[in-house]
């Protein structure tokens, strides 16, 4: 925070909150943090941007079941919220993605729900008006044991605004709240990074040894082998000299002379001896491992081709975004549906098949299969690929040379008899 600012924040009379992994508080209890964050790992970065822009694009649907099975319901408000305008400022796609980071990140995601009740004549509805994606550092759930808030084992979310350092209480319904599949208590979720802290460091390490290298235009740190006894003053102007004409890219290539009677030895392991990059590709296959990410979203395509890829993007949807959107749907079904809407059996649910598309060609073959097999009707197929419907294009079509296995070989009988009478 800027001196200016925090002159400001004392004549207004405001207090901000800080995260307990600020730098400015870390370094005021005496604790000294480390030079760089997680998501500065480029790997960690990717696999955040990953999961995070893949609950951002699929598209979240509202269904009803019925008995002639799962069809399209009307739009609700809260519907809207999430579907087109959660708040102004934001769109649907910004506000789930914010979510998904922040819930990777620190292992906890949250959505405020404001609503207002209106009351009527028999006793009044809640209308739902936006829905705001909290920071979560800034957000503390409280377990009431004992009834201070006025109900007794009942959940609550302290929410600290980290502009003006005003705090907030909501109830449990208020607060949508996804979580990390790592947790003891099912309250509180963990992120990867507290897990897998050594190895993410260790990337980070090494990208600023990277980092150094090229800063000295790649030449390596050496020994300065004299003949005699020199002063420390003299010693110092020595290595400086030389440090001046060998370090920096500047200086890449650049023929330097050597006194009689000085030697210069390189003393740095090279990085092929040191199997450098065979141990960050390691890493960050750990680290993409660890949330899921298949080797090839890390531009790793190393025993991948274009099939291959094709199976582990469907691999990624089985094994890691599976969990992720069943619990996003629970969270959604569980405080956005109201009681006539679970009556009536109606539920909202991530369209996963958006990150499955593939190419024109066997995008259209499959979808003739469906039609010609009776699967999709014509204007089904038809809305898949952003066409409008057709005058009876809502008949679902089969084969007519088909017939139940249970019949086969009853056609000839017919025949049979009336050759015989």
């Amino acid at each position: 925070m800027s001196i200016i600012q925090k002159i400001k924040n004392i004549v207004s009379g405001e207090r901000p909150s800080v995260s307990l992994e600020d730098r400015e508080l870390l370094e005021w209890l005496g604790i000294t943090p480390s030079n760089r964050k997680a998501v500065g790992e480029v790997t960690y970065y990717t696999c955040l941007k990953m999961l995070s822009e893949t609950i951002g694009k699929l598209p979240l649907k509202y269904y009803q079941q019925t008995e002639r099975g799962r069809i399209r319901a009307a739009p609700t408000e809260a519907g809207i919220l999430m579907t087109v305008r959660p708040n102004p400022f934001m769109t649907p796609t910004t506000m789930w993605t914010t979510v998904e980071q922040n819930c990777q990140h620190y292992g906890n995601g949250y959505i405020w729900i404001r609503t207002q009740f209106t009351p009527s004549s028999y006793g009044g509805e809640y209308h739902f008006l936006d829905m705001w994606p909290m920071q979560s550092y800034c957000v503390t759930p409280i377990m009431d044991d004992i009834g201070i808030f006025g109900g007794t084992g009942k959940l609550y979310y302290q929410y600290n605004d980290p502009r003006t350092g005003k705090q907030y209480m909501f109830r449990n319904g208020e607060v949508l709240h996804f979580k990390t599949w790592y947790s003891f208590d099912g309250f509180m979720g963990e992120p990867v990074r507290n897990i897998l802290k050594a190895t993410v460091d260790g990337s980070n390490e090494s990208q600023d040894y990277m980092n150094r290298l090229y800063k000295q235009g790649l030449t390596a740190s050496m020994a300065m082998q004299y003949t005699g006894d020199l002063e420390d003053e003299k010693v110092r102007k020595l290595k400086r000299r030389f440090a001046d004409m060998l370090s920096g890219p500047k200086n890449a290539g650049k023929v330097v002379p050597v006194p009689m009677g000085l030697t210069l030895t390189p003393l740095n392991m090279s990085l092929t001896d040191a199997q450098f990059f065979e141990l960050r590709k390691y890493s960050a296959l750990q680290i993409a491992g660890a949330f899921g990410i298949k080797p090839n979203q890390i531009n790793n395509y190393e025993k991948s081709s274009y099939a291959n890829s094709e199976t582990q993007q469907l691999a990624f949807l089985v094994d890691t975004m599976s969990y992720r959107l069943k619990n996003y749907e629970e969270e959604i079904n569980g405080k956005i549906l109201l009681p006539q809407e679970i009556e009536s059996q109606n539920f909202y649910k991530f369209n996963e098949k958006a990150i499955l598309r593939t190419d024109s060609k066997t995008q259209m073959e499959n979808l003739a299969k469906a039609v010609n097999n009776g699967i999709y009707t014509a204007n089904e197929a038809r809305e898949y690929m952003d066409m409008p419907a057709e005058e009876g294009g809502d008949q679902l079509m089969v084969n007519g040379n088909y017939i139940p296995i249970t019949k086969i070989g009853q056609q000839y009988k017919g025949g049979e008899g009336s050759g015989n009478s």
